[in-house]
């Protein structure tokens, strides 16, 4: 398959599973690599006879679904954005947790990938945070779509390359070396619960004082359906909480956060008003938009 066809069948089939083609554009490749790969294991010639297969077979649709995961990560990625948690917004919301009489800090990390992200804000916490707030522990809960994926995370062992970008003291104390690799010490890795979930469906229980929602919901998902996402995470956020999004990322409008760091992408939740609703996104929206949701996918 050549990368115009792919393209092709990517622009045909993106907005039919409420993706859109401007968030694949530049990061297609590993994405066209799966396709090909499935339509030599379905024996089929080209690109043009798997949408054949696709407008024949819905049940092929979710196939299609899972190849669609664009799996780029580092630790420490983005480097201001962790300056920024570690100095300003971590302490902030760990102060509020105190006050409250919480135990624990809990932090939610959406489409984690192979687990950079939650290592990273474990390893931040402990080495740049935790020393003020000794009576206070972090618990980060990691999801993402896809099993495979979160199998690397478990294992918690990476190539040199994805550590590049973490300070050199902190892959010193955070990291055994394994061969060639590097495993993330165990303490960093208690805090760090990994779970397979569909945020299109699913909604862990309880609030979370951070939630970072980095290089997906707003990057890949059409604006409806990041509109919708948005409403529902925003009811798992507690009053106040942070809300980090891609720095190259923008929100729908209306959404009922407001700027803390926005040039980094990182906003705070403003007061719920009476009823539970949050601003222009809340919780009504997304109850319409989960109806809507799940009658086009039986539609489909």
């Amino acid at each position: 398959m050549t990368d115009s066809e792919c393209v092709k069948l990517l622009q045909w089939a993106l907005p039919r599973l409420r993706l859109r083609w401007k968030g694949f554009r530049d990061v297609r490749g590993q994405v066209c690599k799966r396709i090909g790969r499935r339509i030599a294991q379905l024996g089929l010639p080209d690109a043009g006879a798997y949408r054949a297969r696709l407008e024949a077979d819905r049940a092929e649709w979710s196939t299609l679904e899972s190849l669609c995961g664009v799996t780029i990560s580092r630790f420490h990625r983005d480097r201001g954005v962790w300056d920024a948690l570690r100095d300003d917004v971590l302490p902030t919301l760990a102060g509020a947790a105190v006050a409250a009489g919480e135990e624990a800090l809990r932090c939610w990390s959406i489409g984690c990938a192979s687990g950079e992200e939650p290592y990273t804000l474990s390893i931040v916490w402990t080495l740049g945070v935790a020393g003020r707030y000794p009576g206070l522990r972090l618990h980060v809960l990691g999801t993402d779509f896809d099993e495979r994926v979160l199998e690397r995370a478990r294992a918690g062992v990476y190539a040199s390359a994805t550590l590049r970008e973490l300070p050199a003291p902190w892959r010193e104390r955070a990291f055994d070396r394994d061969g060639d690799r590097f495993r993330v010490r165990d303490e960093h890795r208690a805090a760090v619960e990994l779970r397979r979930a569909d945020i299109r469906e699913w909604l862990p229980d309880g609030m979370f004082r951070l939630v970072l929602c980095r290089n997906l919901v707003f990057t890949y998902f059409d604006e409806a359906l990041q509109l919708e996402t948005l409403g529902r995470l925003l009811t798992r956020q507690s009053p106040g909480g942070g809300f980090v999004v891609g720095s190259h990322e923008r929100l729908p409008p209306g959404a009922a956060l407001a700027p803390w760091h926005p040039a980094l992408g990182i906003f705070r939740g403003v007061a719920r008003a009476r009823g539970g609703r949050s601003g222009p996104v809340g919780v009504t929206e997304w109850g319409r938009g989960r109806e809507a949701y799940h009658a086009r996918a039986r539609r489909r």
